[in-house]
This record gives structure tokens, sequence and C-alpha cells, in this order.
């Protein structure tokens, strides 16, 4: 990996990628590969099914990066992108909802509150997106780069975000309570409250 490169604003490798560099392109997709295994493993695909998922996704990037207009709105459009591939690609093998029979137990697949539970979480992860999507452009990244599994070192972040290491934790706290002020997360948080009262006796 070149210093360089990983130095670079998001705009500026962006636009080096377009113009073929492939060390800005594999900078790009270093600095961004967590974001899609996030989404990825939500779905809960086989590894096989995973990397070529992944592959699809980096493939429609090489066949959009030019069309972007606005090169902040990278990590929302990759989001986006992995959950439209791994629809497509569950619907494309016959499965519709993501199903771990290690986790539901291989009597409990077809149950329907086993179902309902997977619905609600995958319900739960999209509002997660759309949350995210509004947030900053350098808050949405550091989040995703905390959640990523394995998380991002300090001194990583530090580096690619331009942040001090001292500030990394207070902006995360203050970043979560955006995160939770956001209209996606009030709304469903308001529907999940108004279901629940109409539950009352």
């Amino acid at each position: 990996m070149s210093t360089e490169t990983a130095d670079w604003d998001l705009p500026t490798l962006i636009k080096a990628s377009i113009d073929h560099g492939e060390e800005a392109w594999n900078e790009l997709v270093r600095r961004f590969s967590g974001l899609v295994a996030f989404v990825i493993r939500h779905y809960r695909l086989s590894p096989t099914d995973t990397q070529d998922v992944s592959q699809l996704v980096w493939l429609r990037l090489v066949e959009h990066l030019g069309r972007l207009r606005d090169p902040h709105a990278l990590p929302g459009w990759l989001a986006t992108t992995t959950r439209h591939e791994c629809e497509r690609y569950l619907r494309v093998n016959g499965r519709s909802v993501a199903v771990d029979p290690l986790t539901l137990g291989a009597d409990q697949t077809d149950d329907a509150s086993s179902v309902d539970d997977v619905l609600l979480a995958a319900e739960r992860r999209q509002v997660l997106l759309d949350a995210l999507s509004s947030l900053a452009p350098q808050h949405r990244e550091l989040l995703l780069m905390l959640s990523a599994d394995p998380p991002y070192a300090y001194a990583e972040i530090s580096r690619i975000l331009g942040m001090p290491i001292g500030s990394i934790g207070p902006t995360r706290s203050r970043v979560l309570d955006k995160l939770r002020d956001t209209d996606a997360i009030r709304a469903y948080l308001e529907a999940d409250r108004s279901e629940q009262m109409g539950r009352c006796p």
C-alpha cells in the first residue's frame, strides 16, 4: 500500500481511481472493504457466497464510479448496493430470507415466529443503514470502522480520517447520540412504541 494514497482524501482517491490508478483503486477497496463486509455479514451468506457478492459489489462500483456526483456519498452507495446484491443473490438462489439453520435450529427453519424474528432483524438493519446514510460522511465512516470485524485500530482511524486519537472515543459518543436522533431511528422507535401501546389491554 502506498503511503501517499493512504493519506488522500476521498474525492482525490476517487478521481485517481477513475483515472485508472491501480494503487488508488486498491486503497479505495481497502478503505471500504470493512463496510461491504459489515453489510454482507448480516445476510449470513456462506464464505463462497460472500466472496461472490463482494466481487459483484466492486464490479458495480467500477461501472458506476465515474457517475458518482458526490464523492462523500460513496459509503452510502456502497451500503445500498451491497444490500441489493445480497438480496438479489438470495433470490437467484431461491432463498427469500437469510435464515441460519444453526441459529434457529434445523427443525425450526419453517416456524413462523422464527421467520418473523429474521424479518424484524432485517427491518432493523435497514433502519440503521438509513440512519447512517444521514450522518456526515466522516462520522459514518468512523462508526463503520469501529463496528467492522475486527474493528479498525484507533491509529489507523486517526490516519484515514485525520482525527487525533484522543478525540475518537468522545467523537464516537457524540455521533451515536446523533444517530439516535436521526429521523430514521426516531420514526422507528415511535412506531415501535405505538405498536406496543396498541397491544396494552
